[in-house]
């Protein structure tokens, strides 16, 4: 009998890993094709001279309440100047990012056909990490300087649970992630379980067109850190549970549970300590994937779903 099952099991296993490698064959054929316009280089080299060149090249980079004297002075700052140095060391070239952002902007044109690529700019930003990348109908802005290593000295005053994710494999996740944001559609923000099921749809989002990463690459978590919340999620879901949280609208929930921090808050010594942040989140990825697998239902229609459709139909159950 164990046998039939295993190879039961080994047949379904080897179907849904050729329905895979198929699905991925379709997309790559889609083939989009980008070159990372380099602004923070053509920036970092203007002169007073050229420096009306630039502007000419790229209007929307420069804010018409400030006058070329200002930008002169940037260009000048010595700060800046490192920057846009560090900045050309760790990026030679961009080859490899153009590359990882082709594949990303495949799966989102499959999922999205009327999707039009945009032009890929690169800046810096004075470390403005909660910027990083910004995306609009035809700009993408990437702010390189946000990503030259959690090591590097520029971050020495940000937190270490904040810079873990300076580094490049990070930037096609914060582009998945700020394409996720423009087409989840979801009203509702009251409850704990509003905010679990919405930063759960993002990551099932950046999960799915970008199927190379790991789920802790995909969290933002080192795998000790999702290795710990596999391992607790039985738990995790019967503290949420038993202490009524999912529908709870006390304002701190996020912040104990959804928000960015160095542990998530349960008031318990012998976890807060172990814990890594946003376990809401995580928990609300696990409740997507339950309802897309036990559900006919298409991407862009589960964006726009209900949080508590999606609890309601998803059939989850945490791992023990």
């Amino acid at each position: 009998m164990k046998k039939i099952v295993g190879l039961i099991l080994g047949v379904v296993f080897m179907t849904a890993c050729q329905k895979k490698d198929t699905l991925e064959a379709t997309i790559a054929a889609i083939n989009t094709d980008i070159s990372i316009e380099r602004f923070d280089v053509f920036f970092g080299k203007a002169t007073k001279a050229n420096l009306a060149d630039v502007k000419k090249a790229y209007p929307f980079m420069f804010s018409k309440r400030y006058s070329d004297s200002l930008w002169l002075e940037k260009i000048q700052d010595t700060i800046h100047q490192e920057l846009v140095k560090e900045v050309q060391n760790k990026y030679k070239t961009t080859a490899v990012l153009e590359e990882e952002l082709e594949d990303m902007f495949n799966h989102l044109k499959y999922y999205y056909p009327e999707f039009k690529l945009p032009r890929v700019i690169t800046t810096t930003s004075m470390v403005d990490y909660k910027n990083s990348v910004i995306v609009t109908d035809t700009i993408a802005l990437l702010a390189l300087d946000n990503y030259l290593g959690k090591s590097h000295h520029f971050y020495q005053g940000i937190q270490q649970f904040i810079r873990e994710n300076f580094e490049a494999d990070r930037i096609a996740i914060d582009f998945a992630g700020a394409y996720a944001k423009r087409y989840i559609r979801q009203a509702a923000h009251n409850t704990f379980l509003d905010e679990m099921i919405y930063h759960g749809k993002q990551l099932y989002f950046k999960a799915l067109l970008l199927p190379q990463k790991t789920e802790a690459q995909i969290m933002g978590y080192s795998p000790e850190a999702l290795e710990w919340v596999q391992t607790n999620e039985h738990y995790i879901w019967r503290y949420f549970v038993e202490k009524e949280l999912l529908f709870d609208t006390d304002p701190k929930l996020p912040i104990r549970f959804i928000k960015p921090a160095p542990f998530s808050k349960f008031y318990l010594a012998e976890i807060d300590g172990e814990s890594p942040g946003r376990i809401g989140q995580y928990i609300g990825w696990r409740i997507v994937k339950a309802y897309m697998a036990n559900n006919t239902t298409a991407l862009t229609d589960m964006l726009d779903t209900a949080p508590k459709t999606i609890f309601d139909t998803s059939k989850f159950k945490p791992r023990k």
